[in-house]
């Protein structure tokens, strides 16, 4: 049966994103149909249909998404552009629109649950009498999803119990001659105990003679008691063993939480970037000039997360293969934009919206544009390019006052700046003479297939001449 495209948006700040849907049942007509349509007009007729509402694809990386919560129930009636479910993606919370007029018939993915990309999670029918037609289809849908258990029912005391099967009883020695087949440690322990191999009965397979049996030939208890395979024991022994090894039971008290789609996909990335054979370098930089200049803008919404992000695009500009990067181990790309993603700790997870063309942008739009892009991320409305589009990360944890840490090199970039706290620090100049300055340390996680060290020296050095001489930050 043909398909035809069914299209759901889905808003963003007052945009919307479309995801494909199957239409069925459709048009169901051969070449001939149409030549006949030609002589009957009422031969082919528009036939209602029950439209499969997909899980749609809100980011690049996103496999699966969540039901946050239906905003519509089973038996509305909906109009084109209405909001019909919030999914949870890696990332954001995005509202999913009808492109449609229909009556959601049935609920496929219930709230809470979640559904590949491309997985049917509503249907929504034209007419009323359809509806029954499409929650069969859910059903069966819901049911092929995860086969159904065998229910197991309690044993009836009237009804004898199977029969436990009890291993065959040990063959008996062949008269005449035979090929002797033992392990080479049985027969050093034949040799030992002065045991005729020959009159030994193998109970290994294919009538092999073990130790065991050598040792019960020579009247020595067997210091491994062997158990019956077709004991159920012995069965489920080593199957409860190597679990118990594999996941250890929860301590007493404790609280297992599945990960969030979010955590899930930041634990994904993390699991990738070790794959990636990265250094760091570490650098001293002197902030007395930056934190002067800091207290001059604050006033103006300059934060000092857009004072960085400047100075680290100035930087990159005269160091393009830091803002390289490799994602398939054969080659690497010289980026053409400079897109500087910066980490931010909101409620249950990490994300790093995108300061795009960081470069091009003056200091005070670039820090308006930061501020909004907080406010989204922390409501999860960011669109997937404001935090997919990075080709340098920034995470400063000098706010919190830590002097010092290495950051993980995200999938698919270059190179990561990790920035610490700036503390007073007693330094020497050239002429012996001692000063307190203010200095922070900055740390920079690289992939060495395409930065090597002179190339992250050379960027450091440039970024500490942008930050002590700040001038040019406000130009």
């Amino acid at each position: 049966m043909a398909s035809s495209p069914f299209l759901s948006r889905i808003p963003i700040n007052n945009k919307t994103i479309s995801f494909s849907s199957s239409l069925s049942p459709s048009f169901p007509f051969s070449p001939s149909t149409l030549s006949h349509r030609k002589r009957n007009p009422n031969a082919l007729r528009v036939q209602a249909k029950i439209r499969e509402i997909f899980m749609p694809a809100l980011s690049s990386t996103m496999t699966e998404g969540k039901i946050v919560s239906w905003i519509k129930s089973e038996g509305d009636v909906l109009s084109k552009g209405e909001s019909v479910v919030v999914v949870e993606s890696d990332k954001a919370d995005m509202d999913v629109e009808t492109f449609y007029d229909g009556i959601l018939a049935a609920i496929v993915v219930p709230e809470g649950e979640t559904a590949p990309v491309g997985a049917p999670i509503g249907l929504l029918a034209e007419t009323e009498e359809e509806i029954a037609e499409a929650k069969a289809k859910a059903a069966s849908k819901a049911g092929g999803s995860s086969s159904p258990a065998t229910p197991i029912s309690p044993p009836d005391s009237s009804t004898p119990a199977p029969a436990i099967p009890q291993p065959p009883p040990a063959p008996a020695a062949p008269e005449g001659p035979r090929k002797t087949v033992a392990t080479p440690f049985a027969k050093k322990l034949a040799r030992q105990h002065k045991v005729d191999i020959n009159k030994v009965v193998g109970t290994g397979p294919y009538g092999r003679i073990t130790p065991a049996d050598v040792e019960a030939a020579a009247g020595i208890a067997v210091s491994k008691p062997s158990v019956s395979p077709a004991s159920p024991a012995a069965a489920a022994a080593p199957v409860m063993a190597a679990a118990s090894s594999s996941a250890p039971p929860p301590l007493p008290g404790s609280n297992v939480v599945p990960f969030t789609s979010m955590q899930g996909a930041v634990s994904k990335n993390m699991v990738e970037s070790l794959s990636v054979p990265t250094f760091r370098v570490g650098y001293p930089i002197t902030t007395d000039a930056l934190d002067a200049l800091y207290e001059k803008v604050k006033p103006k919404g300059v934060t000092m997360t857009a004072l960085l992000a400047k100075a680290a695009a100035m930087a990159l500009v005269q160091h393009p293969v830091v803002n390289a990067s490799c994602k398939d181990g054969k080659s690497f790309t010289y980026n053409s934009n400079i897109n500087i993603a910066v980490a931010v700790a909101i409620d249950g997870g990490l994300i790093t919206p995108v300061l795009q063309d960081a470069d091009k942008l003056d200091l005070y739009l670039l820090s308006k544009k930061w501020k909004e892009l907080v406010e989204k991320a922390r409501a999860k409305q960011l669109q997937p390019q404001e935090y997919n589009s990075g080709t340098f990360t920034l995470s400063n944890l000098g706010m919190f006052g830590v002097d010092r840490f290495d950051a993980i090199l995200p999938p698919g970039q270059g190179a990561i700046m990790a920035v610490g706290a700036s503390k007073p620090t007693v330094v020497a100049d050239k002429d012996g003479f001692f000063s307190v300055k203010s200095k922070m340390l900055v740390n920079v996680t690289a992939d060495h297939r395409i930065v090597y060290g002179a190339d992250l020296a050379a960027f450091l050095q440039t970024f500490a001449k942008i930050v002590e001489n700040p001038e040019s930050l406000t130009l």
